[in-house]
């Protein structure tokens, strides 16, 4: 269920289990937080780490596509790789 109020936020109701969340609103509290903000920053930090996976990986892409010059000479011709 999800709904919304003025603030530009919503209700999300999700089913955990009681275990889980007795543990986590104890991890909010020594952190001074609400469980609510404890998730906030969890989804926050889990999308960012996508968004930095989705960019370095379309860096290297590009990368490989340019390719590397390892060194060495380009021959000129085909014959020049088998002269000796």
């Amino acid at each position: 269920m999800v709904t919304g109020k003025g603030d530009g936020k919503q209700n999300v109701s999700i089913r955990v289990d009681r275990k889980i969340i007795q543990s986590a609103k104890i991890l909010a509290a020594h952190r001074s937080m609400s469980l609510s903000a404890l998730l906030t920053q969890q989804i926050e930090r889990l999308l960012g780490d996508e968004e930095t996976y989705e960019r370095s990986k379309w860096r290297a892409i590009a990368l490989l596509d340019k390719g590397f010059h390892l060194g060495g000479k380009i021959p000129a011709r085909r014959d020049d790789l088998h002269e000796r």
